[in-house]
Order: structure tokens, then C-alpha cells, then sequence
């Protein structure tokens, strides 16, 4: 049976081709602008309802729900209707809530300090599947409005590029999210990047960089082997002169590794003739990788060495790592007991700028 979001709207037509055809608008509005479950949809028939439930039943089932942040960071795991399983990360933040959502099951790109990378790869995510875990979002935020969807979960969105675009198309189209709201993460796969640039719906994107020499970024990221630095570096340029948004890079702070002078040197003068914006991020700890992050006072250093060398950076307050629900944390590993009262600060902190 096919998810709730899994049909297209000529799709959806079809499987209410003997009801009248306002029927599909009601169903297409109700599913996107007020992200309802059928049994919600009041102005359809009963019958219908009911049909609905049962050809349109969901496609995650939440397998564990966890909190941090005293309410303010929710961490769901679902189970896929074949095993597979994902996790997606709601933030509220006082003027907005932003979801983390997941575009692949597992990660094939095999970043060592990343959780996903060391769990490794399951299967792609559908559109359906993508876009469901945003209205799920949209949801436990009522009353507030979710209105930044970061696609920085489990996975590399631009490895899984005509269903993560599909969600994009819908999320902007139909469930009326901005462009301007919508952000990509990849680790530099230079021909989505290149793709991206011949699209018509200039959303933002955050490349994870962590490294601005190839030694090193060949050690921390394998992909920079077939993508190296330069060739990132124009592809990048690429899609900021094509959709006119500020590039975003991401640098994991690991200590010993990528916080000392020579890389920030190396970073800025990577960063400066692409006008793009620095996300610092202290390493959140995970199993599979030993090293620890830079501690605060050495994050503080690296920035102003940034600023000094004319490079804009930002430190993100890292939320909700007691939960794993952290930049870099997400897996699918049984959850850790709870505690009673959950206070850190989490993941993808300040908003993208």
C-alpha cells in the first residue's frame, strides 16, 4: 500500500477516479496545507475516510520518541515498512521550529566521525517517505508553525537526488515552505551540485567540509578522493552565481585535527573567494570514532582566527546530544534510558545563514 504522501496528485486523481473530482483536492489539501490523516478530513464521507485509512495508512511507524531541551528538541525513530529504519530531529526555537529530516536509510559515504557513516548504507528514502517525516514535524509543532526544513539528517541527500528534489518540489509547491527555508547538506558530491544549479528553486546549501586540504579531507571524508578541493570549489561557485544564496560550510571542531592555525588559514582562504559562511561545530562524541571535540575556549579561538583572517563564522549551540540527536549522532541503535529531565542544547542550533 502506498504512504499517505507516496502518490502524486494525477496518482491521488486516479485512486479517487469514481468520486467527484473535487474529492482530490479536498484529499491533496487536507494531506499538505493542513497536513491531516484522513480520519481528520471532516468534509469527506465517512466511507471515504475509512477507504482512505486503509490505502493511504502511513509509511512510519514511530519505533521511539525522545526529548531534550526541556520539550524544546524531539528526537523520532521510525520503522519503514521493509525493516529499514530512520530517524528525524524536530528544534523550536523562539520565533520558529526547524526539522532535521533523513534522506537516505544508513549512509554510504563512510564519514568516520559520523555515526550514519559507520552504521553504513540500507536503502534510498522515497519522496513520499521524505515528505512524511516533515509532516509529522509539522504536527507535533502545532501550534507553532515549522518553517525551515534542513535536509541534514541520516543519509546524503544529493546521493539520493530525484527523490530528495521530488520532496522539494512538494514541500515548496503544496505544503507552502520557502525556497529560502529549505537547506541541503552534502559532503561535496559535485555532480548533484552541479545539478542543483540547473534548477529552478534556489534553496540553500551547506556543504561538510571539516577539512580544506585533500590529505586531510581524503583521511576524514573518502569522497573528497574523486571530488577534490578545487573541484568542489567550482562547483560551488557554480551554484552561487546560478540561485544567488550564500554557501554554507560545515567544519566539525576535532581536537588536534582541524582546529589548529594552519587550518584556519587554509579554511578562510577556501571560504573568502566564495563569499560562503562558516558553521563551526564542536565534535559530538560517537561510538565508532575516538577522537575528541575541540573543547569551548579552543572553538572561541578558532572563530576569532577566522575573523581575524577575514572569514565569517558562526559557533552553533550544540542541542541535544544526551538524546544522540546531535550533528552527527543519528543512527538507528537502540535508544539509552532516559533520564528524567533533559537539558542540553542541540544539533543544527542557530539557524543556517
Amino acid at each position: 500500500m502506498p504512504g499517505p504522501y507516496e502518490l502524486s496528485r494525477e496518482e491521488m486523481a486516479g485512486l479517487l477516479a469514481h468520486e467527484p473530482s473535487y474529492r482530490v483536492r479536498q484529499v491533496w489539501d487536507g494531506l499538505h496545507t493542513r497536513v491531516l490523516q484522513p480520519a481528520e478530513m471532516t468534509e469527506l464521507p465517512v466511507a471515504l475516510r475509512t477507504h482512505l485509512e486503509e490505502v493511504l495508512a502511513p509509511s512510519l511507524t514511530e519505533a521511539d520518541r525522545r526529548e531534550g531541551d526541556e520539550g524544546e528538541t524531539i528526537k523520532w525513530r521510525f520503522d519503514l515498512h521493509d525493516g529499514a529504519r530512520i530517524e528525524t530531529v524536530l528544534m523550536h526555537y523562539p520565533d520558529r521550529s526547524t526539522v532535521c529530516v533523513s534522506t537516505q536509510a544508513g549512509c554510504a559515504m563512510d564519514c568516520q566521525f559520523c555515526a550514519t557513516g559507520q552504521a553504513g548504507f540500507t536503502r534510498q528514502l522515497t519522496t513520499g517517505e521524505i515528505v512524511e517525516q516533515v509532516a509529522e514535524a509539522m504536527r507535533a509543532a502545532r501550534p507553532r508553525r515549522l518553517s525551515r526544513v534542513v535536509f541534514m539528517g541520516m543519509g546524503e541527500p544529493l546521493a539520493n537526488y530525484d527523490r530528495v528534489w521530488g520532496a522539494i518540489v512538494r514541500l515548496h509547491g503544496d505544503m507552502g515552505l520557502s525556497a529560502r527555508h529549505l537547506t541541503l547538506s552534502t559532503v561535496g558530491l559535485v555532480p548533484g551540485i552541479r545539478r542543483l544549479a540547473g534548477e529552478d528553486l534556489p534553496v540553500n546549501l551547506a556543504v561538510s567540509l571539516h577539512a580544506a586540504n585533500d590529505e586531510l579531507r581524503d583521511r576524514l571524508l573518502p569522497i573528497n578522493r574523486r571530488y577534490p578541493l578545487t573541484v568542489l570549489a567550482e562547483a560551488c561557485q557554480g551554484y552561487v552565481q546560478a540561485s544567488g544564496r550564500r554557501l554554507s560550510f560545515e567544519w566539525a571542531l576535532i581536537a588536534g585535527v582541524n582546529d589548529r592555525a594552519s587550518d584556519a588559514a587554509e579554511l578562510a582562504a577556501y571560504a573568502r573567494p566564495l563569499g560562503a559562511h562558516i558553521n563551526l561545530i564542536p565534535l559530538n562524541p560517537t561510538p565508532g570514532y575516538g577522537v575528541l571535540g575541540t573543547p569551548p575556549e579552543g572553538v572561541r579561538r578558532f572563530r576569532r582566527m577566522l575573523t581575524d583572517l577575514g572569514a565569517n563564522a558562526t559557533v552553533r549551540v550544540t542541542r541535544g546530544s544526551d538524546i544522540d540527536a546531535a550533528c552527527g549522532q543519528l543512527a538507528t541503535a537502540a535508544p539509552k534510558p532516559q533520564s528524567v529531565r533533559l537539558s542540553s542544547r542541540m544539533h543544527r542550533s542557530n539557524e543556517l545563514r
